[in-house]
């Protein structure tokens, strides 16, 4: 059984799982798929078309779902995907796709979204990231799994921010920033390799040493990016997070933070 305070508003098509929770003036729109064991506090607001994945918790005065924030957006069908086991904080704000991102913005599974963090439309969210209070994405932002941003990080649009990477506090992202890289400043800058995340993520230590030898290619020793692909090349060929390092760099479009 679920348990919907009557307080609450609820389009007749939405599509409530088992053990849902949702408080009092809470609004869930039309089209909204709720999945099993998903809360939703008092006075958030989700919209549809949008679909949440099983246990995520949305807090009060959250607005999930809503039409993209893009002067080109004239009502045509668009969508918000959320997986499982996230948490979306007090005032996170969530749109959903426009036509020129593929009409879709998507979140994966077991992220932390703290409060006052924003996610435009069109972006494209991985697993376990962390979004510190105040982050914020505008359209089209790429984001790999178990990146962390900082508070009032702000990223700019169709950035790609790689796996397990770093942004500390009040860093404004206008390129790309590869797999592992930590930045700070505005414009945000590299400040060394996210060793503590690779740990987590149970790296060897000398899977540790041959991206940090990346690192040191990259941004210690004076060469040209193609100079510096071209040496990643040969560490890759035994070693798959820096062949990843290097793919992530040759596919950027607006270029790395360098």
């Amino acid at each position: 059984m679920s348990d919907i305070d009557p307080r609450a508003v609820i389009d007749p098509s939405a599509r409530i799982g088992e053990g849902v929770e949702i408080g009092p003036f809470a609004i869930i729109g039309a089209n909204v798929d709720l999945a099993q064991g998903c809360k939703v506090g008092p006075h958030a607001v989700v919209r549809g078309p949008c679909q949440i994945g099983a246990r995520t918790q949305i807090f009060q005065f959250a607005s999930v779902g809503e039409m993209p924030q893009d002067k080109k957006f004239a009502g045509e069908d668009s969508a918000l995907e959320i997986g499982e086991d996230n948490t979306i904080r007090e005032f996170v704000t969530i749109n959903r796709g426009t036509r020129d991102g593929g009409g879709l913005t998507r979140i994966g599974h077991g992220n932390w979204i703290m409060a006052y963090v924003h996610i435009a439309h069109d972006c494209q969210v991985d697993d376990q990231i962390v979004f510190a209070n105040g982050a914020s994405l505008a359209g089209h932002v790429a984001v790999g799994s178990g990146a962390t941003l900082g508070g009032f990080t702000l990223v700019h649009q169709f950035c790609r921010l790689g796996e397990g990477c770093f942004t500390s506090m009040g860093s404004c992202v206008r390129r790309d920033i590869p797999p592992w890289i930590m930045v700070s400043g505005d414009p945000a800058v590299p400040h060394g390799l996210n060793s503590e995340g690779l740990r987590r993520r149970g790296a060897t230590n000398a899977e540790q040493q041959r991206l940090r030898g990346a690192y040191r290619t990259l941004y210690k020793q004076g060469l040209r990016l193609q100079e510096a692909l071209a040496h990643l090349d040969q560490v890759a060929l035994d070693d798959s997070a820096v062949a990843s390092l290097a793919a992530f760099i040759r596919q950027s479009a607006r270029g790395i933070v360098r």
